[in-house]
């Protein structure tokens, strides 16, 4: 059996101008980067605005395990089977962060044959968005210090410093670190810190910008600091919000590519929906709907994570309204939710699939919350047995929502044509009426309270004394109307990762909300996750080489 990269390495890709072309966009619209990958130019974006959307299709999933789930794969390979029907279908998604890439979870730019090429360049610095959201971030932590340096002119407490450095590598030694040790020279000494360069607020305002001018307004709103007053320092007051546009003027433009048959992909913004709001770029979303009948995107994780921060934070920001969910599961998933062992999950297992489908029930539940149309996509594995695919479809027709089983990764494009017809009928047959899960003008513990009983099926919420002392802030400050992106393990509906299934009589601990108010909207850190991942034991990095001819080998 070939890998992915394999896979990959085989195909024949088109010049991205022919795959433009079939868009509708020339040549003089895109910007190249090499013969496979192009930038669509801002000129070509704005000319595009009167254009009619197309629907718009959430791929989500249930909380993921180790048995996987191939969220990403399944959207790919929807997209591959829309275009085999004779639809217009186009993919907006994330693009990979180096720190999983070189850790644990691999790639994202899908799986088998439902993959998104060159696999190889997106999953590596691919057109250097990140890097740009990198220096750009780093930029705005060094002229902070540089003031405090030089005088402290807006009398900045450092003991009040929000903003941290970032890289894009999962790094835990740098997670809690001291900076300008060495002498008066070397700046101010103080605690600081790194957080991964996907869950920078820079990564935020990029993947929520409508435009350059959009993106440079909430850049200057960023706060980065507290004086000794406790008013906010923001990015203007340092007068950092030109430098830091002028890094990302590139890397706000969406980036083009294809699928192994040739589909047209954008790629562009990658927060983790985890630790960050955990969706791809407005302007990328736009696009697609712009040049396509269907775009398909994606929302990191499950429902209770990536799917509410799109629909309750990015769809209310970007006045997107979707036409339908698709919520993809496995039946070797969903046995681990019911107890079942990695080592044993190719053994048929109704008692413990029954026991794991309350996870994806609880998934269900969750769409329909917001008024939307679903479709279950079951992610074939060749140890699903009969009867437990039939005990899935039964579940979920009772809860009113049909099941298509998709083989994508094996099939690629053909693997996809039942699901694609499924989601077809959903789309002429169903309604959607969307609507965010909360007001804005709730005070921030009810939206926070709404999130965490509605969504995750919790029975209260716990507030430390910092997270408390924390909403009276920002309620003060004018920020209290502003939408929730919570931070919290995505292995569970819960806040501890090691409850799996439909957790009950559980409680959410906020430990801290931190304000991002370019991006427009708070982060309240549940539990203990953290905003900087770490290596494991024996790291994907361990695997991967080139040999002297250039070909990549073990990635993925």
């Amino acid at each position: 059996m070939l890998s992915d990269v394999e896979i990959a390495q085989g195909a024949k890709m088109k010049p991205i101008k022919e795959i433009a072309g079939k868009l509708g966009l020339a040549e003089d619209d895109l910007e190249l980067y090499g013969k496979y990958k192009a930038k669509i130019s801002l000129e070509a974006i704005s000319k595009l605005k009167k254009e009619e959307n197309g629907k718009l299709v959430l791929v989500t999933a249930i909380n993921p395990t180790p048995a996987g789930e191939g969220k990403t794969t399944t959207m790919i390979g929807l997209s591959q089977a829309l275009n085999k029907l004779g639809k217009k279908s186009v993919v907006a998604m994330r693009e990979p962060s180096l720190g999983p890439c070189f850790g644990i979870k691999g790639g994202a730019a899908g799986g088998g044959y439902a993959q998104v090429v060159p696999m190889e360049d997106i999953n590596l610095h691919f057109t250097g968005d990140i890097h740009a959201i990198t220096t750009a971030n780093n930029l705005i932590a060094a002229m902070l210090d540089n003031s405090i340096h030089q005088g402290n002119p807006l009398n900045i407490d450092t003991r009040q410093i929000v903003w941290k450095r970032v890289v894009d590598l999962n790094d835990r030694a740098l997670r809690h670190t001291v900076c300008g040790l060495g002498g008066k020279v070397n700046g101010v000494p103080r605690e600081d810190g790194f957080d991964i360069t996907v869950a920078s607020e820079v990564m935020a305002i990029l993947c929520l910008a409508t435009s350059l001018e959009d993106l440079k307004k909430r850049a200057g709103r960023m706060i980065v600091a507290y004086n000794y007053d406790g008013e906010p320092v923001t990015v203007d007051d340092i007068e950092a919000t030109g430098a830091v546009t002028l890094l990302l003027k590139d890397a706000i433009k969406p980036n083009l590519v294809q699928t192994l048959d040739h589909t047209p992909v954008f790629v562009h913004g990658g927060p983790f929906a985890n630790i960050a709001h955990g969706c791809n770029s407005v302007m990328a979303t736009n696009l697609a709907m712009k040049l396509g009948d269907y775009a398909i995107t994606e929302a990191g994780f499950g429902a209770d994570l990536g799917a509410e921060k799109f629909l309750d934070i990015k769809c209310r920001q970007a006045r997107l309204k979707p036409d339908a969910v698709v919520i993809v599961a496995t039946v070797r998933a969903l046995k681990m939710h019911g107890g079942v062992a990695k080592k044993d999950l190719a053994e048929e297992n109704l008692e413990a699939l029954r026991k794991g489908i309350g996870n994806l029930e609880k998934h269900i539940e969750n769409i329909q919350k917001y008024n939307l149309p679903s479709v279950v996509a079951i992610n074939a594995f060749p140890t699903d047995t009969e009867d437990e695919l039939q005990l899935l479809n039964e579940i979920c027709k009772e809860k009113g929502v049909d099941v298509a089983i998709s083989k994508v990764w094996a099939q690629g494009a053909d693997g996809g044509i039942e699901l694609a017809e499924k989601l077809l009928e959903v789309l002429e047959t169903k309604t959607a009426h969307y609507h965010p899960l909360y007001e804005l003008n709730l005070p921030i513990e009810e939206k926070i309270k709404t999130i965490a009983k509605e969504i995750y099926g919790a029975d209260d919420v716990v507030f430390t004394k910092k997270a408390k002392n924390k909403m009276k802030k920002y309620e003060a400050q004018g920020l209290g109307e502003l939408p929730i992106c919570i931070a919290k393990t995505q292995y569970s509906l819960s806040d501890d990762p090691t409850l799996l299934g439909r957790p009950t009589g559980f409680e959410v601990t906020i430990n801290d909300i931190i304000p991002s108010s370019g991006a427009g909207f708070l982060v309240a850190i549940s539990g203990d996750i953290m905003r900087m991942p770490g290596l494991p034991k024996k790291p994907a990095a361990i695997n991967m080489d080139i040999d002297e001819s250039g070909k990549i080998v073990g990635l993925f």
